[in-house]
């Protein structure tokens, strides 16, 4: 059943668009400020930013512990906001009959916020600490040189992310300037508000206009328009950076945007993309839109090529591509955009869903508004009629249809049943265990091969991922059952028998991450540790890796699929490398085990994983759930250890635990670790609600449908019972008591601690 989308403007000027998705299983809200960093003022940088900050603290009606963060995260949903150049986003995502409760939560503290001066002063620490880990991340520092080459005039080249010294708290005029932000920016007629879920229409608009009504009444600022983006023309591009900056485009520009990053971004045959692989120059290609407002239009395309790439001649392919795409009619240009766009409305969450409608961003392809701007911008970028070009071939991942055929499902594949077919997402995971210590060689190797199949899945709204901790390969496809189905028999052709050009070619770089999420990759692996045998001194080459996949084991689950399917994913699997059979488990921690990672930040950045047995599980769940709230308060709000702080429990490999992540500017890891154990401690109160709300969070019909896949994975390898309905159980029957004894437990390493840190052990505790 399509989905329902109505439009209406309440009394005071708020405009609410509502989105009846009756396949969602949550529902959603996105509430956009039409105002952001460049509309402050320019005395007080960061002014907006800090704001947003300041929402989450708390007000009277709803104190910090109850408030939107922590409701939310109660229920298991997500919430989060977001300050850009000319717009602020909030959002959060619940169960359906959680909505109510959320919106009310976040219209009164956007409404009615509590702007005391001694939550300024704690939470400005909290926007220095972000501004030090940004002033250190090499990722976020290319893209502020980027923005230093339009013009210094625009507010683009300035600085916005406030810092403790830009963020003058005792001046009475940056007070004055904080207020009348709020005051003349967080009223009816600057927001629009989007709701998405499978509740009927009536009951969205009810809930809409009872707490859409809490702003005040006001019409819509005309938002001062900037100078324009240039100057000059751009200088030419050094090294991969490909930067792109448009002046009065007509409107729907940004729509037109998508559609021609589409185009460029494309892989397959007959693409400039698909040409420089052919030359085995191409590394990798991302575009990224960095700026739209008004006819302006600042992106990026970052463009990764091989060393031997001759860069002069890849920029023409450029030119010559976008000449030939200037020259097709707009019904061929759309026809495929639009494909994607309906398949996106069809998968996306309601959190998708709603943040596309509040910025105004359709699933259709584009109108006629922004054909013609498609028009203006082509004319506007460099083009040349060189070169031999085609449009590729509809998408066979977008097409639902399926060969009939009848092919028995292979005995290692598990099929589970608690995925209901109507929800039209299917899942399957296969993971082989490789021995040999070529598999280290062979990664990259089959890495490459994947890639152009992983860009081709990702634009089809599924989930393609290939992952390797320790001795295991794990591939994993979801979504849509018939794509999945064709797209694992692509894959494993292509794992089985790489192409020529992927056995040498170099890897695309990866973009430097965060301390924290740079040990969360790490995770995996070090939970799967492996013996390190010396490389055998050999050539790589196809018989060597008919042999590694031929020693192979392998399993596998499936869940999601109609019987009527069975025969074509039975086929898609047939001759699936690797011998059949269970595969080891890994052993279970003992003693404190402590992992250097290093990452490309110097600010300390810990993660403590403490693993527990099955029969513990359900106690560490319900613990994770009662220290969510505490360990943010006191690490966060209170200690002020820096702005990346969580807990939380986690399944890993096959292993779950409670998981504590800390990243910080200024305490070392001996100190982050100290205030983990002293807040463990304290020990937690036994609340009923929350250990309820925990409880029905358990069960298919309220998890996302990638969350019930990934749950009957995890259970799958570490051969634990996957019955819902069972984890539900025993959560309701821990006491206070079971959590006393599991709290003493963790602080001494009862089960094993796993630390992952960016620095050396502090002590000689540590294995």
């Amino acid at each position: 059943m399509p989905d329902t989308l109505k439009h209406l403007t309440l009394p005071n000027g708020l405009h609410l668009t509502l989105r009846h998705a009756p396949r969602l299983k949550r529902a959603a809200a996105a509430l956009r400020v039409h105002a952001g960093s460049h509309d402050a003022p320019t005395n007080w940088p960061g002014l907006a930013h800090f704001l947003e900050h300041l929402f989450f603290l708390g007000t009277p009606r709803f104190p910090l512990e109850d408030g939107l963060m922590r409701y939310v995260q109660g229920l298991g949903g997500q919430v989060n906001a977001s300050t850009r150049e000319r717009t602020t986003d909030y959002f959060f995502e619940v169960p359906p009959a959680a909505l109510a409760g959320g919106l009310q939560r976040l219209c009164q503290m956007l409404a009615e916020p509590d702007l005391g001066l001694a939550r300024q002063r704690r939470e400005r620490e909290v926007i220095h600490a972000e501004f030090i880990a940004w002033s250190r991340n090499p990722q976020a520092q290319q893209q502020f040189a980027l923005l230093q080459r339009v013009s210094p005039r625009h507010p683009l080249s300035a600085f916005h992310a406030g810092n403790r010294y830009s963020l003058a708290l005792g001046n009475p005029a940056f007070q004055q300037a904080l207020t009348q932000f709020h005051q003349g920016f967080y009223h009816g007629g600057q927001i629009t508000l989007s709701l998405a879920g499978p509740q009927p229409l009536e009951q969205l608009e009810q809930l809409g206009r009872q707490f859409g009504a809490l702003f005040v009444k006001g019409q819509r600022v005309a938002q001062q328009a900037p100078p324009p983006l240039l100057d000059q023309p751009l200088a030419p591009a050094q090294g991969d950076d490909l930067l792109f900056a448009h002046d009065g485009l007509p409107a729907g520009a940004e729509q037109a945007l998508g559609l021609l990053l589409n185009h460029l971004t494309d892989t397959r045959a007959g693409t400039w993309l698909a040409e420089l692989r052919q030359r085995g120059w191409l590394r990798d290609c991302k575009a990224q839109l960095l700026h739209a407002h008004t006819g302006q239009l600042l992106w990026h395309l970052k463009l990764q090529l091989a060393e031997a790439a001759k860069r002069d001649q890849a920029l023409a392919l450029l030119h010559g591509w976008l000449g030939f795409l200037r020259q097709q009619g707009h019904q061929r240009l759309n026809h495929s955009y639009a494909r994607l766009q309906q398949r996106q409305e069809q998968t996306a969450s309601a959190l998708e869903l709603a943040r596309r409608d509040s910025a105004g961003q359709t699933f259709d392809g584009l109108a006629p508004q922004s054909l013609t701007a498609l028009d203006a911008l082509l004319d506007d970028l460099p083009h040349t009629h060189s070169g031999q070009w085609q449009l590729p071939a509809d998408e066979p991942l977008l097409d639902n249809a399926l060969s009939p055929v009848a092919a028995a499902l292979p005995p290692a594949l598990t099929v589970s049943g608690d995925v209901p077919v109507s929800r039209q997402f299917a899942a399957l995971h296969l993971r082989w265990q490789v021995s040999s210590p070529l598999r280290a060689r062979f990664w990259p190797v089959l890495e490459r091969a994947l890639q152009p199949l992983q860009a081709r899945a990702e634009r089809a709204s599924l989930q393609l991922g290939l992952s390797c901790a320790g001795q295991y390969w794990q591939l994993h496809i979801a979504g849509q059952p018939e794509p999945v189905i064709k797209a694992v028999h692509e894959a494993l052709a292509l794992l089985r028998c790489p192409a020529a050009e992927h056995w040498h070619a170099p890897l695309a770089t990866e973009p430097a991450l965060i301390p924290l999420r740079a040990l969360l990759k790490a995770l995996p692996g070090a939970l799967q540790p492996v013996d390190e045998h010396p490389q055998p001194a050999c050539l790589l080459g196809q018989p060597l890796l008919d042999s590694l996949w031929q020693h192979a084991r392998w399993q596998g689950l499936a869940s999601g699929f109609d019987r009527t399917q069975f025969g074509a994913l039975g086929a898609a699997l047939q001759g699936i490398m690797g011998q059949p059979g269970n595969l080891a488990q890994p052993s279970p921690l003992q003693g404190m085990h402590w992992r250097q990672v290093d990452t490309s930040a110097s600010e300390a950045a810990l993660l403590l994983f403490c693993p527990l047995p099955e029969a513990l599980q359900a106690a560490g769940r319900l613990l994770a759930h009662l220290l969510q709230g505490p360990v943010y308060q006191r690490l966060r709000v209170e200690l002020q250890l820096g702005y990346a702080v969580f807990s939380a429990f986690r399944q890993v490999e096959g292993v779950g635990g409670l998981l504590f992540g800390v990243q910080s500017p200024h305490a070392s890891h001996r100190q982050i670790l100290d205030h983990v154990l002293e807040l463990l401690q304290q020990g937690v109160r036994l609340d009923a609600t929350a250990r309820q709300q925990l409880a029905e969070q358990f069960d298919e019909s309220a998890m996302a449908n990638a969350e019930v896949s990934e749950w009957l994975w995890q259970a799958h390898i570490a051969q634990h019972k996957s019955d819902l309905s069972y984890t539900r159980w025993s959560i309701l029957k821990v006491e206070q008591h079971a959590l006393e004894v599991l709290l003493q437990q963790l602080i001494s390493a009862r089960h094993g601690w796993l630390c992952l840190a960016n620095a050396a052990a502090p002590d000689a505790r540590w294995q």
